[in-house]
């Protein structure tokens, strides 16, 4: 076997697992593929939980009972050695698709079609799963039920497509080498906006992204921020003013990175810290320092970026800073079921 063929197969097995069992099969799941010590991350309001148990009572249980007839639709699905560990992951990113036919973390139910997007980091060491990160777009669930919480986006949100040139599935381990490229360049990209951000600069010339970003780029951004097209029309409508309306802006590093192929994909715990100074996602701005969990997924086109899906947990950081849009929106349009 190939160098993460192993480690693919048993992920594909567990998400197998998982979207044919019923409720009552959870725990038998996750006996077989998860590690006894296992450590789960995901967005507000679940955060860090240290036991199998509470992951399917908490997360899985609701979510499912919430989504009936839920599918993983992926998109990419790559593998790697972590850049900061001597450890196989497995990234998934996708739609959670089904019918959201009962209310979930108080956003009321539809009874249609939602599409959840969502990115899953697994660890895999001696044949079993031992660390989850998975991101959910629960605003992007909200806007899609009407219960969009924030002002107007400077981008577009709608359901994103996968890579333009319909690559993303490896399955089978791309040639070697190919991943190594895209590390570097993302790299590469990592270490300009750092150094932006340690100069102090709250803006950016065109031609620091275009060292390693296509001109024709496409960003696809968590809902509140949205989706954008070409360097221009990114910086208009995202990098600039998050640039220009974040301050104290440190990078604190990633969990996990790593690249296969064309592709490559990183998330941290936290990425980055701010503090927000007045305007970004049509806010105003506070004293509060709060942490950002990002997941970034890359794609390259032959030597430069050219796709990048994100998602953030924007529900944790408006979070920090006193608004909870979980519980307002549950409040306000579920007064009726208190």
């Amino acid at each position: 076997m190939s160098t993460f063929q192993k480690s693919k197969q048993l992920v594909r097995a567990y998400f197998d697992a998982l979207e044919n069992s019923n409720l009552d099969e959870l725990d038998a799941v996750f006996s077989q593929y998860i590690a006894s010590d296992y450590q789960w991350r995901g967005v507000y309001p679940w955060r860090e939980i240290h036991n199998s148990k509470e992951v399917i009572d908490t997360f899985w249980k609701p979510l499912r009972s919430s989504i009936k007839h839920m599918q993983r639709r992926q998109d990419i699905f790559i593998a790697g050695n972590n850049e900061f560990g001597n450890e196989q992951w497995v990234m998934s990113m996708g739609n959670f698709m089904g019918l959201f036919d009962e209310d979930f973390l108080g956003i009321k139910a539809t009874r249609k079609i939602v599409n959840i997007r969502y990115a899953e980091f697994n660890c895999v060491v001696d044949d079993q799963i031992t660390k989850t990160g998975l991101f959910i777009d629960i605003i992007g669930l909200m806007d899609q039920a009407g219960a969009y919480p924030l002002p107007p986006s400077t981008g577009v949100y709608y359901n994103y497509p996968g890579p333009r040139d319909h690559n993303g599935l490896l399955f089978e381990d791309a040639k070697e080498g190919e991943g190594e490229k895209t590390l570097n360049l993302v790299n590469e990209m990592i270490t300009d906006l750092d150094n932006l951000n340690k100069s102090g600069s709250m803006t950016c010339a065109p031609e620091v992204l275009e060292k390693t970003w296509a001109k024709d780029m496409i960003w696809y951004g968590p809902a509140g921020i949205g989706a954008t097209y070409t360097i221009p029309r990114y910086q208009e409508q995202h990098q600039l003013p998050f640039r220009s309306s974040l301050g104290d802006k440190r990078f604190c590093g990633h969990v996990c990175r790593f690249a296969e192929g064309n592709f490559a994909c990183f998330f941290g715990w936290p990425n980055l810290s701010n503090t927000p100074l007045g305007g970004w996602l049509g806010l105003p701005g506070g004293n509060v320092n709060a942490e950002m969990q990002v997941v970034d997924i890359y794609y390259r086109d032959g030597d430069k970026l050219s796709e990048n899906w994100i998602l953030i947990d924007l529900p944790y950081w408006l979070k920090q800073q006193g608004l909870d849009v979980l519980s307002r929106t549950e409040e306000i349009l579920n007064a009726k079921n208190k």
